[in-house]
């Protein structure tokens, strides 16, 4: 498999890295150079911060540096201190130029090892800027087993170690790639290129979508001289004509393409200066959290698209992206991208970001702050007045300010006066939600276009009102840059929504109490009815018992859900009511109930999990961001652009939630069609032919009814309301397709469940109950592993492809469950696994010692099924395990001393090992050696000069017999006829089994 990796995706990648101006280098060349504890090129780091400051340091003194920047990465910070030194260098000296390429040095390797005591990773390619390993790619071959989540699963586990807290932090961006495009329907990332930046936790996983087809013409030629060093280095010149690797060179493969959009070093460079923020949060308790956020490609984008902007001379536009896509970042970023703009025209920057509600103003005032900014807040039109005519800001802490500020501070005097303008300040105005509050009928909109004529305003929305009356480019200008709510979809920053309606005895009911109620107060007014006890009662009996249900059939009791009310006097009786319900918790959250600050404390401690129901009215439906709400209850009709912004409240990523659910109690579909209808005739203006790629963020009933129908057929003739007969039914089960079309109909039952009946499957919905489907599911997939492990078992071709069983996952059951079986179980697990990794680094699988540990660890697997063992059983395969494990070890250290000895090429190691068994022996291991070498040194020579001596194997044959001939008489050794066909036989065959494998 890493054969196939390596001529795939790593050794078409490096060459690429090489067309981009990074230089390859083989490690050997650095021996001694480098830093254990940070990965860091001492040479290469010395002669960077002499060039780049004109200075001669000396090697004690780079030393000294080396091990200050060593104590820095070795905090708990996730690399700010080191950040920082990026960005400001360190006593005085600058590490890296982030604005101009050309000063400093870009350099490529291979498996470079990151290693803490018996511990390590070796990341297939790490990029060095002046000898700091600032990222590293991890690659896959296309369709491999488990696609990128085996990789997300590593990386996860390894930066969560303390060991490898300083390679954690020196790291700035992780690419994983298995050479795929995307598939834009996976929760998980499973195909295609992705980046991240570091974690102690969970990475999220990224996808880059280029937008400049212009950054392909910036790619030179790749210089054959580069291609042969890295084929050379990494004993693959034999793969250097097949069609397959000259295929994989391509620009245009999914790796290349995002290596080409993050690591071109104008890119890069940019990245890193712009591109990271630092997000610092205090909950009421006073812990302190930290993560590490990488820049969206869409907020990327936009930048760059700012700038072309005010190129042009245009001042005033609009960034068009949906709810979820990080607007408030988006602003971070460009406050430092901005500055920098402008400094290189000779002007100071003063930031403003403008909102239109007080709650806005605070939690936009906390975002940024987190991220570093110093944020003045004004309270007040004299404060205001006072800040728009003043040059500088009274922030002495070296962080750059932004002042947020309520759009109801503009009034006629907070106008910047020609007595007082001074032309070297620019004003950049970022305005939230611009949707709202910004009629050019009010005064607050003249009132601020009248504050300073020369401002930068960047509208800021993700629902621009259009349509008839004034909309949003008639007040801020064109569109800058657009990412509506399907690309956000796709690329897993927000989920699509099913929408439920209310099933149908409930909603009898519920009409059935309207009915009563308006027959005995005609006069009553609406609002008034549905928030009557009686209404309320039925209404509310009706979300606790279906958001319980929920919770057991999404199988996650960590979701929470919103009640959106249909005014603010249901809300206080839904409050109410609730309060009847011990199962769940709530809070109300109302403009006039509780102060600001314990209402901030109840969505501080929804977000944590502590409170299950929120019951709002007007409150929450913009802005509020919290990932595990799910569950949305609508109880009235929402209009508009505020429809959008409420629904999508439920929208975040969580966990591996494929959906977030609106249960409709008040049938928004009308309104969300002519709503929808409205963007979409906006964007076919906007985006032409690409408008296709746009669709409904809702679920659509033909979809959910095909679903429906294909998971009906599917489980027609299973016992799915008896987990026991099903566990029987599927043991025969051999087929996987058949298996996996199983699993398919679970999930989507799981998925779907409340709308089963909704869509008239009442016969589907009664061979279910919410608790059985996950029993279900997992009886399912402990088959397809079962299945999995006996095809290998059976595979008498390759007995290797046992090692790739995810044997860790299959559940152990037990007739008797104790705690001390337990323990055994996992102990099992794991010493199962630690043989497994054991076995899996072979360099040799065909080696006779190898084949019997395979065999022997056959042997144990075909004595019983491994979920029907007893804990005594597991005592003893243990022991066997572990014995397997050692030997695997031993000759795993032998072949890896061996294959050092030949530059880590292992087609020589393979064949000095089979000369050497094959009597009469030629010499000894130090003769055996300098004759291979002679041999290896001519014959790859020829291959890389002449791809055509690849195409037929006797002809190769023929080519290095002289070779082998010459190589043996300059080491004093005369051989037969018999002993030169051998050699040439092993030596050819390991030349085309690597070229044809690797293909």
């Amino acid at each position: 498999m890493a054969h196939n990796e390596n001529s795939r995706v790593k050794i078409p990648a490096i060459a690429h890295l090489t067309r981009l101006g990074y230089i390859y280098r083989p490690l050997k060349q650095y021996k001694g150079e480098i830093c254990p504890d940070t990965n860091i090129f001492r040479g290469l780091l010395h002669s960077a911060v002499n060039q780049l400051n004109g200075r001669k340091l000396s090697v004690s003194e780079v030393d000294h540096l080396i091990e200050e920047l060593t104590i820095k990465l070795a905090n708990d910070d996730l690399g700010r201190a080191f950040y920082k030194i990026l960005l400001d260098g360190i006593d005085g000296l600058r590490i890296i130029d982030l604005d101009d390429t050309s000063r400093n040095t870009y350099h490529v390797v291979t498996e470079l090892p990151y290693r803490n005591g018996d511990d390590e990773f070796r990341p297939d390619i790490t990029l060095l800027i002046n000898g700091l390993p600032l990222a590293f790619i991890e690659v896959k071959k296309p369709n491999n087993r488990d696609g990128i989540i085996a990789e997300h699963k590593r990386i996860n586990s390894r930066f969560e170690k303390k060991i490898f807290r300083r390679f954690a932090n020196i790291t700035q961006i992780m690419v994983f790639s298995n050479n795929m495009e995307y598939d834009d329907f996976e929760v998980e990332p499973i195909t295609g290129a992705f980046y991240a930046s570091s974690s102690y936790e969970k990475l999220f996983f990224n996808r880059f979508r280029e937008e400049d087809p212009q950054i392909q013409t910036m790619i030179p030629v790749l210089q054959e001289f580069a291609e042969e060093l890295i084929l050379r280095d990494n004993n693959l010149a034999s793969i250097r004509g097949t069609k397959e690797y000259q295929t994989n060179l391509s620009e245009l493969t999914p790796t290349n393409r995002i290596l080409t959009s993050l690591f071109l070093p104008v890119r890069f460079l940019k990245l890193l200066k712009y591109g990271f923020a630092y997000v610092e949060r205090t909950d009421k308790d006073g812990i302190k959290t930290l993560q590490k956020h990488i820049m969206r490609y869409p907020q990327f984008f936009a930048m760059l698209a700012i700038e072309k902007k005010l190129d042009a001379g245009i001042k005033h536009g609009i960034i068009w992206h949906t709810q979820g896509s990080g607007k408030t970042a988006l602003a971070f970023h460009n406050v430092h991208y901005l500055r920098d703009y402008y400094q290189r025209h000779g002007k100071i920057t003063k930031f403003y970001f403008i909102v239109d509600r007080l709650d806005l103003l605070t939690q936009a005032g906390d975002e940024f702050a987190a991220r570093g900014l110093h944020v003045e807040k004004v309270n007040s039109k004299e404060e205001f007045i006072q800040n728009i005519r003043t040059i500088g800001t009274a922030n002495n802490t070296g962080e750059d300010t932004i002042t947020v500020v309520n759009i109801q501070k503009f009034s006629s005097e907070s106008i910047v006066r020609k007595a007082d303008y001074d032309v070297n300040v620019q004003r950049i105005y970022f305005l939230d939600e611009a949707h709202r509050s910004y009629s050019p009928k009010g005064s607050f909109l003249a009132n601020l276009m009248a504050s300073d004529r020369e401002a930068v305003m960047i509208a800021l929305t993700g629902t621009p009102l259009i349509g008839d009356g004034y909309n949003t480019k008639d007040v801020f200008g064109e569109y800058i840059h657009k990412y509506y709510y399907n690309r956000s979809i796709a690329d897993g920053y927000t989920l699509k929504l099913i929408r439920e309606g209310i099933k149908t005895e409930y909603r009898t009911k519920l009409n059935a109490v309207l009915e009563e109620l308006e027959a005995r107060k005609g006069s009553l007014k609406k609002k008034d009815v549905y928030a009557h006890p009686k209404y309320v009662s039925a209404l509310v009996e009706y979300i606790v018992d279906d958001f319980l249900r929920s919770r057991i059939a999404m199988g996650d009791p960590t979701i929470g859900g919103m009640i959106v009310c249909d005014s603010s006097d249901q809300a206080r009786m839904v409050d109410q009511e609730l309060k009847r319900y011990t199962e769940v918790s709530h809070v109300l959250i109302l403009h006039d109930v509780e102060d600001k600050e314990t209402r901030r404390g109840y969505t501080e401690d929804f977000k944590k999990g502590k409170i299950d129901l929120l019951v709002v009215y007007n409150m929450l439906l913009t802005g509020f961001d919290a990932p595990r709400l799910k569950k949305q209850y609508l109880g009235r009709i929402i209009k508009e652009h505020n429809l959008l912004q409420t629904l999508t409240r439920v929208n975040r990523p969580y966990k591996f939630f494929r959906y977030g659910y609106v249960a409709d109690f008040a049938d928004i579909r009308a309104e969300f069609d002519k709503t929808n209808q409205a963007y979409f005739k906006e964007l076919q203006a906007e985006l032409g032919d690409e408008f296709q790629r746009y669709n409904n963020i809702f679920k659509s009933q033909e979809e959910v009814e095909q679903e429906l129908r294909a998971a009906q057929q599917k489980l027609f003739l299973y016992a799915t309301d008896n987990a026991e007969l099903f566990s029987q039914q599927i043991t025969a089960l051999d087929d996987k397709q058949e298996l996996y079309d199983l699993r398919k109909a679970l999930e989507t039952c799981k998925e779907l469940f409340n709308l089963m009946q909704l869509f008239g499957y009442e016969e589907l919905a009664q061979w279910f109950t919410m608790d059985n489907l996950h029993a279900l599911l997992s009886e399912v997939n402990n088959r397809i592993n079962l299945v999995n492990l006996k095809e290998k078992l059976q595979d008498s071709e390759d007995m290797s492809g046992i090692l790739n069983i995810a044997l860790d996952q299959i559940e152990f059951t037990f007739r008797k469950v104790s705690e001390g079986e337990m323990i055994i179980a996992d102990q099992y697990q794991e010493t199962l696994e630690k043989t497994r990794q054991e076995l899996e680094r072979s360099l040799d699988p065909k080696d006779p010692e190898y084949i019997t540990l395979l065999e022997e660890l056959k042997r144990i697997f075909k004595k019983k099924n491994i979920e029907e063992l007893t804990a005594d059983e597991m005592k003893e395969q243990i022991h066997e395990f572990e014995r397997i494990r050692k030997a695997a070890a031993q000759q795993n250290l032998r072949d890896q001393m061996l294959c050092a000895k030949y530059g880590g090429d292992v087609k020589y190691m393979r064949t000095h090992k089979r000369i050497k068994a094959s009597p009469p022996p030629i010499g000894s291991d130090p003769v055996i050696f300098d004759i291979l070498m002679g041999v290896k040194t001519a014959a790859d020579q020829k291959v890389l000069k002449n791809q055509r001596i690849m195409d037929n194997h006797a002809y190769f044959t023929r080519e290095i017999m002289p070779t082998i001939i010459q190589s043996c008489r300059d080491n004093g050794v005369q051989p037969s006829m018999e002993q030169v066909k051998f050699i040439d036989t092993c030596i050819s065959g390991e030349y085309f089994a690597e070229r044809n494998w690797t293909a």
